[in-house]
């Protein structure tokens, strides 16, 4: 009776514990080996630009916009929704980040 309560209950949960907790470790540590370092530049310029997503630009959204800004792809410009002053900040932005 006591060997099948164990073997019924007391058992499955002590592997499925065991399992969760290895688990639990092994994403512990695979988050901080492969973490993705975000260019705080771009979240800065994401915050400049109008928050549209309108893809005016011919980019997929004002992320997309922001990371092209960032490699020099595009000009401030491109950016349609955008009004001249956002424009000249994005700029001068650019100039002080991106040397």
């Amino acid at each position: 009776m006591i060997l099948s309560i164990f073997q019924t209950f007391v058992l499955p949960a002590i592997v499925l514990a065991g399992t969760g907790g290895v688990f639990g470790v092994l994403i512990g540590i695979f988050s901080k080996v492969f973490a993705v370092q975000v260019d705080e530049r771009i979240s800065q310029l994401i915050e400049m630009l109008p928050g549209y997503n309108c893809g005016a630009c011919g980019y997929p959204g004002c992320a997309g916009m922001a990371e092209g800004l960032s490699k020099g792809e595009v000009d401030p410009v491109s950016c349609k929704p955008a009004k001249e002053e956002v424009r000249d900040k994005i700029r001068q932005f650019l100039k002080e980040n991106y040397k």
